[in-house]
């Protein structure tokens, strides 16, 4: 049953006009409402069981709005704004989210292609007959052609800053229409895949005192380069490999700044219990023993055509090849509260093992055994205390720290015992 189908059998049951119907039903499909859920939201949006007997939505405070509501009322100030460009039906639609708030909390929005509104951040608006879906378990604002904006002379006592200003160590997957002040530690250009063909992008580090955060720049801009200070405005965030990143569009304003962003040198330490539970960061310092050095550590080998390791000449994406040697360290880290298993690079790992792939090489044939590289690594560092920094992922698989720094520790582990039990306690 095609979607124009669905439709016609709503406006006949309901006796309301076809044409809205289709706009209506059509917007919820595309933002992945199941058929049979938007259907029944629109029959309570059109009266069959709506929120007031007349059919019309009731208004409502921000944290009264939960996704049992179809649609609602809500008056709020707009926080921020941002557009993104997504393909629906083989078209490019461009819609526009941020999040408004009022002086019971906040909640994000999404305004589609027959939304009438502006939706300037500091504006207030009432926005009447608001579709609600659920979105990350949380409700959220689904506006179309059916909502009703209107800017309203009223003063909202709301707890949150206007304009989307953020520091990356305050962003999160989700956040849209946000602006940053930021130094670009690290870029380069690539080519991908992307939906319309081989597209070119940027993609790197950016800096600021409160941390650092990979980007990617999808219509590469020229002021985003290795060194500079940029201002960018209206972006998007999301998650990649467990932590946020930026996401800059054709949509984004990109400013050079005439001063230079100052970028924190150090990155957050954190028991590992707490960066675990975290879910996953981008550049995080941990603290602990290594207790064991994990299988697929010392001499190993990679596809050529993938990079991925492989078991007795096979790789799981490209069969049997001739594999290129590589050194890793895979240390499993503890530091009482929980562990993470720390994944050191080639560079790393020579200086763990005291020798390069060549070294390493020579001692596996003189013993005639490749486990010896791992052995020596074992013997090296299980036991002893280090400090790690690097980038954290979480899954299903377990904690991964893929380590940029690799150190002994050097500080007291009598003050770093008593901080761990003061932890254990609250």
């Amino acid at each position: 049953m095609s979607l124009e189908d669905h439709a016609e059998e709503l406006a006949s049951d309901l006796g309301v006009d076809k044409e809205e119907v289709t706009r209506d039903l059509e917007n919820l499909v595309n933002y992945s409402v199941p058929m049979d859920e938007a259907k029944q939201s629109l029959r309570r949006k059109y009266g069959d069981g709506g929120s007031g007997g007349d059919g019309t939505p009731s208004s409502k405070a921000i944290n009264e709005v939960s996704t049992d509501d179809s649609n609602v009322t809500v008056t709020a100030v707009v926080l921020t704004s941002g557009r993104r460009s997504i393909q629906y039906n083989g078209e490019q639609h461009v819609i526009r989210e941020g999040e408004l708030a009022d002086e019971t909390g906040k909640i994000s929005y999404t305004a589609w292609d027959g939304f009438s509104g502006e939706l300037q951040p500091g504006q207030t608006v009432r926005l009447g007959n608001a579709g609600v879906r659920e979105w990350d378990g949380q409700p959220e604002l689904n506006l179309g052609d059916s909502t009703n904006p209107e800017v309203v002379d009223e003063t909202l006592d709301i707890d949150y800053e206007v304009g989307g200003r953020a520091a990356l160590q305050d962003l999160a997957p989700g956040d849209r229409g946000i602006t940053v002040e930021v130094q670009v530690l690290e870029c380069e250009q690539k080519v991908i895949d992307g939906r319309d063909g081989e597209t070119t992008i940027l993609s790197g580090v950016l800096g600021d005192e409160s941390g650092r955060l990979p980007f990617t720049d999808w219509e590469p801009h020229d002021e985003i380069e290795e060194g500079a200070s940029v201002r960018l405005e209206e972006t998007f965030v999301r998650e990649f490999r467990g932590a946020p990143s930026v996401n800059v569009s054709e949509f984004s304003t990109v400013t050079a700044l005439d001063r230079t962003v100052e970028v924190a040198e150090s990155a957050p330490r954190m028991s590992i219990r707490e960066a675990v539970e975290s879910g996953g960061l981008f550049d995080v310092e941990l603290a602990g023993n290594v207790i064991e050095v994990r299988d697929g550590s010392g001499l190993i080998e990679r596809c050529p055509e993938c990079g991925r390791v492989i078991q007795n000449g096979q790789c799981r994406s490209h069969g049997a090849v001739d594999g290129e040697d590589d050194l890793r360290t895979k240390a499993i880290l503890d530091d009482g509260t929980d562990t993470v298993t720390a994944v050191l690079d080639d560079e790393l790992t020579a200086r763990v093992y005291g020798g390069d792939l060549d070294d390493a090489r020579e001692h596996a044939r003189d013993e005639m055994d490749k486990e010896v590289v791992a052995e020596r690594i074992s013997d090296r560092i299980v036991g002893r205390e280090y400090v790690v920094r690097g980038s954290l992922s979480v899954d299903e698989y377990g904690a991964n720290l893929t380590a940029s720094t690799f150190a002994e520790a050097d500080d007291d582990p009598a003050t770093r015992a008593r901080t761990l039990l003061q932890e254990a306690d609250t």
